[in-house]
């Protein structure tokens, strides 16, 4: 185990989570220990794998004293980060998935942002990797042009909230996430613990800086990616439930309440276009329930959105969940289906709403 003196106190403590990745695992680490900012912890967590991961990382840990292995038994992605977190020593921490891989001067970048400015977190693009096409096919567009390149209060620019949470995008001031009591839900598998996880940073960090420059290469074509699984369907309720009574504890459902309704209904659209028939009608019920409590409570304000394309396709999950499923893979293509899509929402609802109100 390195112990690492006062004098040499990693900038960054960057946590790997690693599960049965042999197969990407020496490209992940060969970019971490080439980092240009050397002053740097890696923490790998072995969740229980059973492949070649653990003595991969042994290999590499003969090499670099910088590396920390945790090895443990097999109990799911949001305990392994908790217990990186715990044993995390740097000023800030990074967050590396096992199948991905970073840009050499990555951390430097973000690290020498984060103290130039005193921020809480720095928050990076990335670039969409495709194993199969040899390379890049993309970069993410995660903000606004008037947010890029300064400091950003994430209660008054909403924005952030609602992109793909990419929690490994960027680097988190470790006394930010331990005085506020951030950590992973540690529920069994990789099940959308980056949701909230990525919620609750940004619900209470006041100081954040986003920068336009890509650095991670995020993996789209590895299929054990728990993205690709259909299992766990209800994981996605336990996350956001998670979050709601983070913000009741802290009296802050007043000032959240219509993010936390938007995104948790976003979410659940996600699920409901990717799951098989059977499981989105048996999902139907959990969208229909959390989107009437929401809209009892006051944070679906129809009226103020009901001109939104994802708040419109989302009611018409809750109305007609059937019709949904059967014109759902149309969402997926080009605006001018979706705009006829729209339409035939609007009608749906509209028709839904009036048989409801007969009954």
């Amino acid at each position: 185990m390195v112990k690492h003196s006062k004098a040499l106190r990693p900038k960054i403590s960057v946590l790997v989570p690693i599960y049965n990745v042999e197969k990407y695992l020496d490209e992940c680490l060969s970019s971490l220990v080439g980092q240009t900012l050397k002053e740097i912890e890696i923490i790998c967590i072995n969740d229980g794998s059973t492949d070649n991961s653990l003595e991969i990382i042994k290999s590499f840990a003969k090499k670099d004293k910088r590396i920390v292995i945790i090895d443990k038994e097999n109990s799911g992605y949001g305990k392994s980060m908790n217990m990186g977190l715990d044993k995390a020593t740097g000023e800030y921490v990074g967050i590396v998935e096992s199948d991905d891989f970073i840009a050499q001067n990555a951390f430097y970048e973000m690290y020498k942002i984060a103290k130039e400015n005193d921020v809480d977190v720095v928050k990076a693009n990335f670039h969409k990797y495709v194993t199969k096409k040899g390379g890049s096919t993309g970069t993410s567009e995660l903000f606004l042009k008037n947010e890029i390149g300064r400091i950003v209060n994430p209660r008054e620019y909403r924005h952030i909230f609602y992109q793909q949470p990419s929690i490994w995008s960027a680097i988190y001031r470790r006394t930010f996430l331990n005085n506020n009591k951030i950590r992973f839900l540690p529920s069994a598998g990789a099940s959308y613990q980056d949701a909230g996880f990525n919620f609750k940073v940004f619900a209470m960090a006041k100081r954040v800086f986003f920068m336009d420059e890509a650095f991670l290469f995020y993996r789209q074509d590895n299929p054990n990616s728990s993205v690709k699984s259909a299992g766990k369907i209800y994981a996605v309720k336990d996350e956001y439930d998670e979050v709601e009574d983070y913000l009741k504890e802290r009296d802050l459902m007043d000032e959240y309440g219509t993010t936390l309704a938007i995104v948790r209904m976003s979410g659940y659209i996600w699920n409901m276009r990717r799951l098989t028939k059977e499981a989105a009608l048996e999902f139907s019920s959990v969208v229909k329930e959390d989107y009437s409590r929401y809209k009892k409570a006051g944070y679906l304000d129809v009226k103020g959105l009901e001109k939104d394309a994802e708040f419109i396709v989302n009611n018409l999950a809750v109305v007609n969940p059937e019709k949904f499923i059967k014109i759902r893979s149309l969402y997926e293509l080009n605006d001018k289906v979706k705009t006829k899509l729209l339409n035939a929402c609007r009608k749906m609802a509209k028709h839904s709403k009036r048989r409801e109100s007969n009954d």
